[in-house]
This record gives C-alpha cells, structure tokens and sequence, in this order.
C-alpha cells in the first residue's frame, strides 16, 4: 500500500492559531518535510510537540532534487508530513511539485487546513469578497511587472498579490499606473502578528505611503475593475484595451475581437479605433 502525502498549514503570525491537528500529524509522520528545519524546531517546541519522524528539508533550492525521494517514501507506505514556514504549503510556497508527482504515482493526498494570509488579508481588507483570485507574487523586474499587471487591467474581480516589503512602493506606483490612482486597495501587514496594520485607501496614496518604508510581510487587496457600458467606451479606451491584449502576447486580430466580445460592440468599430489611432501616431511623428 502507498502513503499519505499530508499539506500541513502553519501558523502566519500567532502560533495560537495552529490547527489541533497539527501537533498530532507532527508527532504521527515518519518523514517531515521542512521549509526552514530551525523553523520547524521552533513550532514543534511552541506547540509542545515530540517529533520521532526524520526531518528532510524541502525549500525552492532543493524541491526538485529532493521531489523523487520523498515520491518513493510515500510509494513505500510513509506517512509524508509537509510544512512551509507559514500557511499552506504549494500556495507560493514549495509543494506544488511533490504534490504533483504524488498524484501521478497514486498516492492520496490531503490537508490540515491553517491559517492563510490570503483569506485572511481579504477579508480584513473591506473590500468585495464574493469573487477574487490570488495573483501570488510579481515579477521582480518593473517591465515585466506592469506587463503582469496590465494583463489583469480590467479584471473585475477583487485581487490578492503577496509582496516583499522593499518592493512595496514600486509595486503599488505600478498599481496606480495600470489600474488607475484612485483603485482602492489594501495593504495587510504583519497579519496575526504583534504589530499587524491594514492600511486602506486609493493606490495612489499607498504608494506615497509606502515610499516612506515598510516592514514585514505583505499582502495586498486590490478592487476589481467597475463595470462599465458600451456607451462609456471612446475610442482611446478601446484602443488601449486592444493594446493591453497584444503586450499580454495576443495577436492584434484576436486582440480586437476579444475586446468586441467584451464590450458587445462591433469588431468593425473596435478595428477603427485602433487603426485611426494608428494613423494619428505616424502623423504625429511624421
């Protein structure tokens, strides 16, 4: 018989809040599977825990090498218990691989639910919680971040971003940027923690904030794109909405009718707009 792969969430802040399961898969595993060991050592003390399973580490360095092995224990009936340093392992956090590779070897595979900064900075956050989608981390280098960003411009859901806090200021400036200045959001720092801060206004004003420095972790809420009619739509509009398609990697063609489609206008005036936006461009440098 195969093992069990076992996703174990971790308290983000106060370690009051791990999950009564927790202790006892942390004593029950033969093989634990650490993000940080000296972390792992810490929270077995802080909960009072006797771990007699060996301890493996299993960090961003290491997920591939060490996937295979942790595969065959569980192949050969271990009970593998994984741990990140806080929340849910796979959720930006090392995992996704292990549980990937244990589903395609039939291995079961289950959770001990935790604490996620995710939900949690939701909904603190005052802002719409019936739909959203968490964009995990953005790319580090600012062309690529605002081509992130631009990709999910009118995106109507309310969307979560995990950030480090010394790319904090150029993270939200971006925000501003592409979603406009005065998109609400949230900045949840320190969450569950001693000196835990909600900070909730226009990005704009985050921004300027945040350019005076942070600390901590950070996650941050931002409110969906409005909805908005056709009749609110000129043609700038439309031809910045194509544009965002085609810096997302779309050909101009489908990039026009994706945006007819979502604005229930004609392809033909979409295809206007962008070529006499087109015209106005080459007289002007002309």
């Amino acid at each position: 018989m195969t093992g069990t792969l076992v996703l174990a969430g971790t308290p983000i802040g106060d370690v009051a809040d791990a999950p009564p399961r927790l202790a006892a898969e942390l004593a029950a595993a033969e093989v634990i599977a650490a993000e940080d060991t000296r972390r792992l050592r810490r929270l077995t003390q802080a909960l009072g825990v006797h771990t007699t399973g060996r301890v493996v580490s299993y960090f961003e360095g290491n997920e591939s090498a060490r996937t295979p092995e942790l595969v065959e224990a569980l192949a050969g009936g271990a009970r593998v218990l994984l741990v990140t340093d806080a929340g849910m392992p796979s959720v930006s956090d090392p995992g996704y691989r292990l549980v990937a590779a244990a589903v395609e070897r039939g291995v079961k595979v289950t959770a001990v639910p935790g604490p996620s900064a995710v939900l949690t900075a939701l909904a603190v956050s005052g802002l719409p919680v019936d739909r959203f989608c968490f964009e995990g981390f953005l790319p580090r280098k600012g062309g690529e971040r605002l081509a992130r960003l631009r990709e999910v411009a009118d995106e109507r859901r309310t969307l979560v971003y995990f950030e480090a806090p010394h790319r904090l200021d150029d993270t939200l400036a971006a925000m501003a940027e592409v979603f406009g200045e005065d998109r609400r959001a949230a900045v949840c720092r320190e969450l569950t923690k001693t000196y835990e801060e909600v900070r909730r206004g226009p990005l704009k004003e985050l921004a300027e904030w945040a350019a005076e420095g942070v600390r901590g972790e950070i996650t941050i809420v931002v409110e969906g794109a409005a909805e908005r009619g056709p009749q609110e739509l000129d043609a700038a509009e439309l031809v910045r909405r194509v544009r965002i398609r085609e810096e997302a990697g779309e050909r101009r063609k489908e990039a026009i009718a994706a945006v007819a489609t979502e604005t229930g206008l004609p392809k033909r005036e979409v295809f206007d707009a962008v070529v006499a936006a087109k015209n106005a461009a080459q007289q002007a440098s002309s």
